[in-house]
């Protein structure tokens, strides 16, 4: 539904989670009272992981680059602590992360939302709520501009925005404005310059010890997170697939986000180094409907973080 346009940014306080555990990621879907399913699409085969369907309206999860469905786990476990888990999850593996192929046509956004509502139509759904994380966050302001009669809500988690598209155009003026960012781009062409070799190298620096330091500029107190979590960036990145994604963003036209017709909800860390301060003001200006929550304690993985408080977000974006 359309709504007024409101303040892009608001910081709120909070207590942090004290318990390291709740960042762990969790591989095991059962445990989550979910399967694995394969999904066959336009671009190939796409692997989710999915709950029960109890409603017309799917609970659409869209990792980031530097992820999988695994993101969400810590998020997931939160709500069935509260005894009120996540309805109709479907949780993907993208295209080229994860258990799903690269696509043999590369990596496009639109292709991939596409891909998307056809994993969400074969699984019996016939609308959506879509959460998307980073990468995540732009293909679900895509998937709500492609198909705003299936989108009933889009609730985003440091999404890639006007910030990321700027350095991946730009890289020296834009890259300036996004360091980290930049860093990561260019630490990701040279893994994927690397190719087989890519993956036991990262192995055998988190093995080392090495991994965490290099990674900590992800999180706002790297020493909360499990070691899951490192571990996971150590299976999970996929040099080539990053360095595809962001040449679609390169080529993407972000003014789509004007068709967009549900509320959008945002949340990122105020120490997030892959979004720009003013990338909240910046969708606010292409979104009717869009808030902006700034949590003062998380990095760019809020969702990882602190995920009782994203889920209370979430919840309440949502519903």
């Amino acid at each position: 539904m359309r709504g007024r346009r409101r303040t892009p940014s608001v910081t709120i306080t909070w207590q942090p989670e004290s318990a390291h555990a709740r960042t762990r990621l969790e591989t095991d879907a059962a445990a989550l009272g979910l399967r694995r399913v394969e999904i066959p699409t336009t671009i190939g085969t796409v692997v989710a992981r999915v709950g029960v369907a109890a409603s017309p309206v799917a609970t659409v999860l869209l990792h980031g680059a530097a992820g999988s469905w695994t993101s969400w786990t810590p998020l997931l476990r939160a709500a069935a602590r509260c005894d009120d888990p996540v309805r109709n999850v479907v949780a993907l593996d993208l295209p080229g992360w994860g258990e799903s192929p690269f696509p043999s046509d590369g990596i496009d956004i639109g292709r991939f939302s596409e891909a998307i509502r056809e994993v969400v139509m074969a699984l019996g759904y016939e609308r959506w709520d879509v959460v998307g994380h980073s990468l995540g966050g732009a293909l679900a302001l895509d998937l709500a501009a492609r198909f705003p009669e299936r989108t009933d809500s889009v609730f985003l988690v440091s999404p890639s925005g006007p910030a990321v598209f700027d350095a991946v155009r730009r890289p020296l003026r834009g890259g300036l404005g996004l360091p980290a960012f930049a860093g990561m781009l260019l630490a990701m062409r040279i893994l994927r310059g690397l190719g087989d070799a890519s993956a036991p190298l990262l192995r055998t620096l988190d093995r080392g010890g090495l991994l965490r330091p290099l990674s900590a500029p992800l999180f706002a107190l790297s020493r909360r997170i499990d070691p899951s979590v490192v571990h996971a960036l150590a299976d999970e990145i996929r040099p080539r697939a990053f360095v595809a994604a962001s040449r679609a963003a390169a080529a993407y036209d972000e003014s789509s986000w004007r068709g967009i017709r549900c509320s959008v909800r945002s949340v990122r860390g105020a120490r997030d180094v892959f979004v720009g301060t003013d990338d909240g003001a910046g969708l606010a200006a292409l979104i009717e409907d869009f808030d902006e929550v700034v949590l003062p304690d998380a990095g760019h993985f809020a969702a990882v973080e602190h995920p009782a408080e994203v889920l209370r977000l979430m919840r309440r974006a949502t519903n």
